[in-house]
C-alpha cells in the first residue's frame, strides 16, 4: 500500500466515525439549537481543538514506541486492529438513535468553545480509539512519524470542522432528520461499524504478514 492509499483509507474511516452520532455531535447540535449558529460554531471549534490534542498524543505515543521499543510496534498494531474489530461488531449490532431531548448547552460562544474542548477530551472512548486507530496508519516506512501525525491531525480537524460546522449551520433541519428518522442513524452506525471491521481486518493482515 502506498502512502497516498494509506491516507485515503484513513480519511474514509475517519469520515465514517465522525458522522456517527455521538457525544460530540450532540453537543454541537444542542449548542446550535440553544445559542444559534455562532454558539454552534464555537462548540465545533472546541471539539476540533480537543481532536487536535487527541491527534498529538496519539502521534507522540506511536512515534516513541516505534523508535524506542520497535519490537512492540507490531503487537500494538495487531491489538489495535482487534480493538477496532470489537468496536465495529458492537456498532453493527447496536441501534443508535437520537432522542428528542439533548443535553443542555451554553448560550455563550466562549463557554461553548471551552465546553467543547472538555466534552471531546473527557470522552474515554476517544482515548482508546486514538490509541487503536493511529498505529494502523502511522508507519515508519512512510517517513518521520511526527510528520505523518501532523498530516493526519490536520485531516481530522478539517473533517470535524466540515461535518460539525455543517451541522451547526443547519441545526434545525439536522435535528429533525436525526430525531424523526431513527433508521438513518441506525444505518450510519452500522455502516461505520462495518467500515471499522473491514479496515481493521486489512491492517491486521498487513501487520501479521509484514516483517
Amino acid at each position: 500500500m502506498s502512502y497516498t492509499e494509506n491516507l485515503w483509507l484513513y480519511f474514509t474511516l475517519l469520515f465514517g466515525i465522525i458522522i456517527l452520532p455521538g457525544v460530540d455531535m450532540l453537543f454541537v447540535l444542542a449548542s446550535s439549537l440553544t445559542g444559534g449558529k455562532r454558539t454552534g460554531l464555537a462548540a465545533t471549534s472546541g471539539i476540533v481543538a480537543g481532536g487536535v490534542v487527541h491527534s498529538l498524543y496519539g502521534a507522540i505515543g506511536v512515534g516513541l514506541l516505534a523508535s524506542l521499543i520497535p519490537v512492540l510496534f507490531k503487537p500494538l498494531l495487531i491489538f489495535g486492529a482487534a480493538y477496532m474489530i470489537w468496536v465495529g461488531f458492537g456498532l453493527v449490532r447496536s441501534s443508535i438513535v437520537i432522542e428528542g431531548g439533548e443535553a443542555d448547552a451554553s448560550a455563550s460562544a466562549w463557554r461553548a468553545f471551552r465546553r467543547g474542548i472538555v466534552t471531546c477530551l473527557s470522552n474515554p472512548k476517544a482515548y482508546l480509539f486514538m490509541m487503536a486507530v493511529y498505529p494502523q496508519f502511522l508507519k515508519p516506512a512512510f517517513g518521520p512519524i511526527w510528520i505523518q501525525g501532523v498530516i493526519m491531525g490536520l485531516m481530522t480537524a478539517a473533517t470535524q470542522l466540515a461535518v460539525y460546522g455543517t451541522l451547526a449551520m443547519t441545526a434545525g433541519k439536522s435535528r429533525d432528520l436525526l430525531v424523526s428518522s431513527p433508521h438513518v442513524t441506525v444505518f450510519i452506525g452500522r455502516a461505520a461499524g462495518l467500515l471499522l471491521i473491514v479496515v481493521a481486518g486489512f491492517t491486521a493482515w498487513e501487520g501479521i504478514v509484514s516483517h
